[in-house]
């Protein structure tokens, strides 16, 4: 189940909210909403799954060569503890032997990174498919998601007062909403996958 990047209780506090406000339910969606943006934008999830997943892939241009073997390109990893990495087809699956795949990049998971490839040593990836078992997403939310998402949730949640996607006062005047919060983008660009936002 995909979870929300930030808390309520700190969108609470930016908004200058004390204990219960009767806007929590919108606050929460607004959250939820934000989060879910930011995963669509950077083609990727910062949630780490509950418990360890089964997923499928084609080798056909997921591979890189490497001076020590091939690397295949996988969904982020955030866990490995149950990592199981299997090779065949639809019916007959064969596991890898525990030394014969590494991760990659190295000390990923001790930076609070995700692994994104594992590295056949020695070898090339010639199965069609290769089944991997683990946790997937992140190990923990970066703290830069977790700020551009109270950003965007209180973006959000101001927006209702906008309805045209225009803003403004008697002092200011009236200003039309840019359609991407700089600096929401600012601190989730580095995070985005090639071919997304």
């Amino acid at each position: 189940m995909a979870e929300d990047y930030a808390l309520i209780e700190t969108l609470r506090l930016m908004l200058k909210a004390t204990g219960s406000d009767p806007r929590d339910e919108l606050l929460q969606r607004a959250l939820t909403s934000a989060s879910r943006s930011i995963d669509k934008t950077c083609g990727r999830r910062f949630w780490l799954d509950p418990v360890p997943v089964t997923r499928t892939y084609r080798t056909a241009g997921r591979t890189v060569p490497e001076a020590d073997g091939e690397v295949l390109l996988v969904d982020d990893i955030g866990d490995i503890e149950d990592l199981v990495v299997e090779t065949g087809s639809g019916t007959s699956w064969s596991p890898l032997a525990t030394g014969l795949v590494e991760t990659i990049p190295e000390n990923a998971l001790l930076d609070s990174r995700p692994v994104t490839g594992l590295l056949l040593v020695g070898g090339a990836w010639a199965s069609r498919r290769v089944r991997v078992t683990a946790r997937f997403g992140w190990p923990a939310i970066p703290d830069d998601i977790e700020q551009a998402t109270l950003i965007q949730a209180n973006r959000l949640q101001r927006r209702k007062d906008s309805p045209e996607g225009v803003t403004g006062s008697a002092e200011w005047g009236v200003v039309r909403l840019s359609r991407r919060d700089p600096d929401v983008w600012n601190l989730i660009e580095q995070y985005v996958l090639p071919g997304f936002g």
